[in-house]
């Protein structure tokens, strides 16, 4: 067969040779070692995509022997908060309410723990320290527990409650007290200042639990039932914050940035639809009491020597027919007693007397009563009221004593 050249487009004559064993041989020999070279240069490649690496071992497992590069950064966070924390968090304690049982299933009678509850040490004098709680914290106790911050705990010694501002005092040994706290001015407090809440919710295990906020309002007040007989028998003058404050932190500290004491946590509104609103006590309203509990076991306050009832509970017929109101008088307050040698049965204060003015302030209510007594006078003042008697308008003077007299 023939074909042309591309140049000289001359027909020519293939020659064929036929090849020999060496050159066979030698053509093999260049391509197996060609062949290696390839693999040997893709070998690295070929062992790091292998599951089980050379040694058949993971290779999760020699990474993890690699040194890692991952840094951790130490630092001391330190803010008004924090600072106010370490301050008087030393100061806040539990307050475990022991009492005796006598029903037949524990005939012994042995003590038990009935609540738990906050409380606040305010003053260390010699080898005593003095306690602040809420009354409603140690009611019906037998024996009380404090337990400081550090888990100790000592047995303390109840000086005396006030059921109206629902605070006690608490004497215990002052061995191992390592702080006190220090009493701030709560008329200062500004709505929206940041106020912190240390206690004891829900018990022991979450002692001295922390929670901020701001101050919400103040100057409120409160109805409160305190014979539990569903009427109002007083309003709590208190602060509002919305600092959580939950079952057992009553009897904790309400402290302001600078760890001043401001405020008696107390209570919180309880219901569904309610979130954020939670009360203490000023501590401008407890430190008088507090002072005369630690003194005097009770709260000294003015007393007229009277039991009272509001006129809006009498029926219509006695309003007219007993005690012959005129018909444009609805509100005021009847005294149903007067206690012998009293202030009121010293001025000539009688039964069916209805009370409509002190001091020239309108009362319209037992409530209204009280927070004049309570709050405006003194032990010693003169108290001028108007009374209805009979239907006759008349004014007397009382000279106040106090509460214990009587």
């Amino acid at each position: 067969m023939g074909y042309y050249d591309s140049h000289t487009q001359e027909p020519q004559t293939r020659v064929v040779k036929k090849g020999s064993k060496g050159g066979y041989f030698f053509s093999g020999l260049v391509g197996v070692m060609i062949g290696a070279l390839i693999v040997w240069l893709m070998m690295p490649s070929l062992v790091g995509m292998m599951p089980g690496g050379v040694n058949g071992t993971s290779s999760d497992t020699e990474s993890s022997s690699l040194p890692s590069n991952t840094t951790q950064v130490s630092t001391d966070i330190t803010t008004d908060v924090t600072s106010a924390v370490e301050k008087v968090a030393g100061a806040v304690v539990g307050v475990t309410n022991i009492q005796s049982s006598s029903d037949f299933l524990n005939p012994s009678g042995a003590s038990q723990e009935a609540g738990t509850g906050s409380g606040v040490i305010y003053k260390k004098s010699e080898d005593k320290a003095y306690v602040v709680t809420n009354n409603h914290v140690i009611e019906g106790a037998n024996q009380i527990e404090v337990t400081l911050a550090d888990g100790a705990k000592v047995e303390a010694k109840l000086l005396g409650t006030d059921v109206w501002t629902d605070l006690a005092v608490l004497e215990m040994d002052a061995a191992k007290v390592t702080t006190v706290a220090q009493f701030g001015n709560s008329e200062k407090l500004k709505q929206g200042e940041t106020v912190i809440a240390i206690g004891n919710p829900l018990g022991l295990d979450f002692s001295g639990s922390v929670t901020t906020g701001v101050v919400s309002g103040k100057d409120r007040t409160i109805p409160v039932d305190l014979n539990g007989d569903g009427q109002q028998d007083w309003q709590a003058e208190v602060l509002q914050t919305d600092a959580a404050i939950n079952p057992g932190n009553s009897g904790g500290a309400l402290v302001n940035l600078a760890g001043d004491l401001i405020g008696i946590n107390s209570m919180k509104i309880a219901q569904s639809s309610v979130e954020g609103i939670g009360l203490a006590i000023p501590i401008n309203s407890a430190i008088p009491v507090i002072e005369d509990l630690e003194q005097f076991g009770e709260m000294k306050r003015p007393s007229m020597g009277v039991t009272l009832v509001d006129v809006t509970d009498v029926s219509a017929f006695h309003q007219r027919d007993t005690l012959r109101l005129p018909e444009e008088v609805t509100t005021g307050v009847v005294v149903d007693e007067v206690v012998g040698g009293s202030p009121a049965d010293v001025a000539g204060l009688q039964r069916y007397d209805v009370i409509v003015e002190m001091d020239g302030e309108k009362i319209e209510n037992i409530i209204e009563l009280r927070k004049h007594l309570y709050n405006e006078k003194e032990v010693g003042d003169s108290l001028t009221i108007k009374v209805y008697r009979a239907g006759q308008l008349m004014e007397m003077t009382l000279e106040l004593t106090d509460n214990s007299a009587l």
